[in-house]
């Protein structure tokens, strides 16, 4: 594919996925927030029973601790409207760019479909790889909630679940491709996929378990409202890019096609009179 195709299906990417991150930031406000604006709630109240618990145990220090609470340095209007669409927009650029760079990779080598097509199919797989599987795993606990100094062996986790997972699919797709004469494309691919399954399972076998747990006061209803609007977001952000970016993708290599014939027309050589 030419560099300068790659570029407009890149650029193309970027706004697919600035677009589909404008449907998850309402997806996200709308359905998302009552969620989290509920789990801080809980977590505040909480802590107002933790300090208004006797003090005898630690001569008074919970009272002066609870007096010397660090204001938050964004409010939570701010967060969660300008800061949540600073963030779903960042991220629908970065994975439109990259999401981009891996369909001009893939147009045309994973089978006879289309831009549109393609498309589909990409943004599926990432879908399922990049959230799904780790998310199965690793599922993303509400704001305030369990112990912030885990914070950072969670994410580890959660991104070494990505690479696992993303990996596994690859592997995948070309043990796919390469039964695909023996076994024909169908059976082919369901192999290919149960194969994945299988291996993901057994990932998630030898991977270290949640080291975060949910604390036993937290209301059931409300953690798996949450988590269900996490998956709602990000089920409709990837939807949402795939349908965009493939007609975009569509309309950018129509022109190229057509030039490439003319320019073949024009190659030809000329029959002169004479």
């Amino acid at each position: 594919m030419h560099a300068s195709t790659v570029r407009n299906l890149l650029v193309r990417g970027m706004i697919a996925g600035v677009l589909a991150g404008l449907c998850a930031f309402v997806a996200a406000y709308v359905v998302g927030e009552p969620p989290v604006r509920d789990s801080i709630a809980q977590e505040e109240i909480h802590q107002e029973g933790a300090h208004s618990a006797p003090a005898h145990q630690h001569g008074g220090e919970a009272h002066q601790q609870g007096g010397e609470e660090e204001e938050e340095l964004v409010s939570r209007p701010v967060q969660s409207t300008f800061g949540l669409a600073t963030g779903v927009l960042v991220y629908g650029v970065a994975l439109g760019g990259i999401a981009s760079l891996v369909f001009a990779g893939c147009l045309g080598r994973i089978g006879r479909f289309g831009p549109r097509a393609t498309a589909a199919l990409l943004a599926g797989a990432a879908f399922v790889t990049v959230y799904l599987v780790p998310f199965l795993k690793y599922p993303a606990n509400p704001p305030a909630v369990g112990n912030p100094d885990t914070i950072g062996k969670r994410t580890t986790l959660f991104f070494l679940m990505i690479v696992v997972s993303v990996l596994l699919a690859v592997v995948a797709v070309i043990a796919g491709r390469r039964l695909a004469p023996r076994l024909g494309n169908w059976n082919a691919a369901v192999a290919a996929g149960g194969g994945y399954a299988v291996a993901v399972a057994v990932a998630c076998l030898v991977l270290p378990g949640n080291t975060d747990a949910i604390p036993a006061t937290f209301p059931a209803a409300l953690l798996w409202e949450f988590r269900l609007a996490s998956i709602g977001v990000q089920a409709l952000l990837w939807t949402a890019f795939g349908l965009i970016f493939g007609a975009l993708a569509e309309r950018a290599l129509r022109p190229g096609k057509a030039a490439a014939v003319a320019a073949g027309e024009a190659a030809a050589p000329v029959r002169t009179a004479g």
